[in-house]
Formats: C-alpha cells, sequence, structure tokens
C-alpha cells in the first residue's frame, strides 16, 4: 500500500526531530568537554595531587615511581628529576628535549606523558605506565630468544624507530632498557625506564672523548664488574660470557657512566652522523636476543670502543651458538657502514624486504598476540620491575616560597604541559591491595 501524504510528512518530522536530539546531544557532549578542558588548563598540577603507591626505577638524577592521581585514579609512572642535579651535570637541554618530543611523539609505538610539571626543587614527568617492564629485564629472565621471538620484538622496534624518524627525530639511545613493554606484551619506545638518557653516557662529551679516555675516568664503571675471564687473552665461551655479561647488566643499568655497547661507531666520531645510528642499534639488540650477549661487550668501555670501532673483525657469530644464516644477513645489514645500513635510505621498508622478516604481519603486529605474553593481573601491577626498598616512596614536599619569582628557575621556563584525553581516558582504577 502507498504510503499517505499525511505519512510521509510524519515520518519526515520525526526523523528531522532525532537528527536534532542528536545534534543537541553532541553539542552537550562538546560543552561538557570543553569544560573540562578549561579547568584542566585552569588547574595547577602539583605532586601533592599524586598518591606515591611503589618506586619502579631508580637512576643517576632521580627515581620513577607508580603513582595514582588522586581525583580520577589513573595509575601513571611519574619520573622526577633534580633540577640541581640537572644544571650540575648540564642536562638541560637533555631533559628539555625529552620534555618536547614525548608532547610531540603522540604515537602508538611511543610512550605517552600526560603531564609535565616543576616545583622549585624538582621537574615531573608524568606518563603512561607499562607494566611488562623493559626489554632489559626479561632478556635477563631468558638466556636467549628463539628466531620466532626476535623476529617479533625487532620487528616492533623497528617500526618504532621509524615513527620517531619521521617525525624528525634521532632517539640515539636505542637499548633493552629503554624498550617497554604494556600489558599485552607490545613494544613501546621510552627514554625513562630506569632515567637513562640522564647519564654521562648520553651526553656529546663523553662520545668525543671516550677514544682519549684515562683508565682512571671509568673506576666506577669497572667496580660494578666481575671481570674474571673478560679479557681479550683470555676468551670465554659464549655460556660463559652470557651468563658474566647477565650478571653484570643489572648493576650496569643502575651505574652514572653507562655503555658504549649499542652504540653507533659513527656516534664517536667528530664528523657528525643521523638516524642510521639508530639502526646499528638495533642490529646489536638483535644479536644479543639470539646469542646471549652484544657483540662488543668486554671488560670495560674503552675496550667495547675499540670493538665497536673495529667491528669489521669483532662482529663475531660463535659457532656454538647456531642461528640461521637469514638472521645472520639481517644483523650484518644492520651492523655495517651507515651509508649501507639497512633503514638509512628507506627506513623500516628496508627490513621488510629482508628474508627474516617476510612472514611478519607489519600492518597489524601491535593487534596480535605478543610473542611472549607478561602475565599481568591489574593495572598497577609491577612484578615485572626491580624492588626498591632502600628508597623512600613518599613523594617529595617541596618547601615553600613566598610569592612567584622563586618558583619557575628561568631555565625550565615553560616547562608545563597538560595531556587533555588524560583526563577521561579511562574509568577509576584503584591500586590492587598488597598482601
Amino acid at each position: 500500500m502507498a504510503a499517505t501524504e499525511s505519512q510521509i510528512r510524519f515520518s519526515g518530522h520525526t526523523l528531522d526531530k532525532a537528527t536534532k536530539a542528536k545534534k543537541h546531544e553532541k553539542r552537550q557532549q562538546h560543552a561538557q568537554k570543553e569544560t573540562e578542558f578549561l579547568r584542566l588548563k585552569r588547574s595547577r598540577l602539583g605532586v601533592d595531587d599524586f598518591e606515591a603507591l611503589k618506586v619502579i626505577g631508580r637512576g643517576a638524577f632521580g627515581e620513577v615511581r607508580l603513582v595514582q592521581k588522586k581525583d580520577t585514579g589513573h595509575v601513571y609512572a611519574m619520573k622526577i628529576l633534580r633540577k640541581a642535579d640537572m644544571l650540575e651535570k648540564e642536562q638541560v637541554a637533555h631533559v628539555r628535549a625529552e620534555r618536547d618530543v614525548l608532547v610531540e611523539a603522540d604515537h602508538q609505538w611511543v610512550v605517552k606523558m600526560f603531564y609535565s610539571f616543576q616545583d622549585p626543587v624538582n621537574l615531573y614527568l608524568v606518563m603512561e605506565f607499562l607494566p611488562g617492564g623493559d626489554m632489559m629485564t626479561l632478556l635477563m629472565k631468558k638466556d636467549t630468544l628463539s628466531e620466532e621471538c626476535t623476529q617479533f620484538y625487532i620487528a616492533e622496534t623497528a617500526l618504532a624507530i621509524d615513527s620517531i624518524h619521521k617525525l624528525g627525530f634521532i632517539h640515539r639511545d636505542i637499548k633493552p632498557d629503554n624498550l617497554l613493554l604494556d600489558a599485552k606484551g607490545h613494544i613501546k619506545l621510552s627514554d625513562f625506564g630506569l632515567c637513562t638518557g640522564l647519564k654521562k653516557s648520553h651526553r656529546t662529551e663523553f662520545y668525543k672523548d671516550l677514544s682519549q679516555a684515562k683508565p682512571s675516568d671509568f673506576s666506577k664503571y669497572i667496580e660494578c664488574y666481575d671481570l674474571t675471564g673478560f679479557s681479550a687473552t683470555n676468551p670465554m665461551d659464549s655460556k660463559r660470557r652470557a651468563e658474566s655479561w647477565k650478571k653484570n647488566r643489572r648493576a650496569l643499568a643502575y651505574s652514572t657512566v653507562g655503555t658504549p655497547d649499542y652504540i653507533a661507531p659513527e656516534v664517536f666520531m667528530q664528523t657528525g652522523y643521523g638516524q642510521a645510528c639508530d639502526w646499528w642499534s638495533l642490529g646489536v639488540i638483535m644479536y644479543e636476543m639470539l646469542i646471549g650477549y652484544p657483540p662488543f661487550c668486554s671488560e670495560n668501555p674503552q675496550e667495547t670502543y675499540r670493538k665497536v670501532m673495529n667491528w669489521q673483525k669483532t662482529l663475531i657469530f660463535p659457532p656454538e651458538v647456531p642461528i640461521s644464516e637469514q638472521a645472520k644477513d639481517t644483523i650484518a645489514k644492520l651492523c655495517t657502514e651507515s651509508d649501507r645500513r639497512a633503514g638509512t635510505h628507506g627506513g623500516v621498508e628496508d627490513l621488510k624486504n629482508l628474508k627474516f622478516f617476510q612472514c611478519v604481519d607489519w600492518e597489524h603486529i601491535r593487534e596480535r598476540p605478543a610473542a611472549i605474553p607478561v602475565g599481568i593481573k591489574s593495572i598497577d601491577d609491577t612484578s615485572n620491575f626491580d624492588e626498591f626498598p632502600d628508597v623512600d616512596l613518599k613523594l617529595p614536599s617541596p618547601p615553600v616560597r613566598e610569592g612567584e619569582a622563586g618558583y619557575k628557575d628561568w631555565v625550565f621556563i615553560n616547562y608545563t604541559y597538560k595531556r587533555f584525553e588524560g583526563l577521561t581516558q579511562r574509568g577509576l582504577v584503584r591500586p590492587s591491595k598488597q598482601k
């Protein structure tokens, strides 16, 4: 039966009413978000807005704590840096760069920063908490990774490196400590795992002076190590070498000197370097995953430096740890001259063309199950992090100063940042009860 004119008019009126109601609802939602945004913008965030749950990292100039925002219940990782140390160690430029990169690199492969603020004593970076821990910890739990697992983690790290390169950044410190794992076991690139990136080894002066360094310059570093059997004249088999590396690796992560193990040879030179240095580091990490230790590890950083600079002779695959020719070929294509290095000219597309990665579903890798499940029980699960019983859990209470003059040092001006979506991203989350 054909519809009457009145039915058509009524139907049209109903549709028009529904459309108007939908528009009105959207306007209300937009107005509410705008109100929340303005409230967040006006609010002055401080350390008192957070409750400390646990210390999850420690570095040369500060700590990283798992914290909960009191008004929303959201859980974050808070990096706290002492201003006095930043100024004394000439780290102001680095801290500024780190903050700016985290603001701009809003990407699935990069750890997300929600807030940055300061008080008279400290700088604070409030970032998403990734409960899977870091790749260094995972590698310490395993002797080696299978080629299938290595393929997964190297492919994800390559995509992460490529994403920051497309933004015009060079990470310069790609190493297992800075590869964090989310709740599902997928990689996110970071520079805050254990306050790394803020050590002497990450400064340009360190790279330039290492070749002329005296043994006394590294006395602190060498004290961290059990050097038994590590001499070039007393070579170890790969098993003992891996055990020795693993034994000293934790101390190395906390040392104030750092390691040149993952640094590309061109970075040590004064002739300049580019994004290719990050692809070299990827090759070193791939070697470590398959063999059990990085290719140039030695009894001290000077010897490591010499090995890196002489990589044509020192990049050796131990016969007692068999890996496929495809894996060797991939490492060799990453750890080579910068102008011939995979990734240098074509980015991640260079790696996609290598046989080792031919079975990787690059487009959907992050949606697929991770190679090794991390087994997270709750959003505030810290079982994949070290214990720091000697570090005071309480968040610092800065001294109150009269007036605004002393609140912001001019070198840290415009440090404050707030990411609006952090207000509505999750529902209320409370920390799990400790048994």
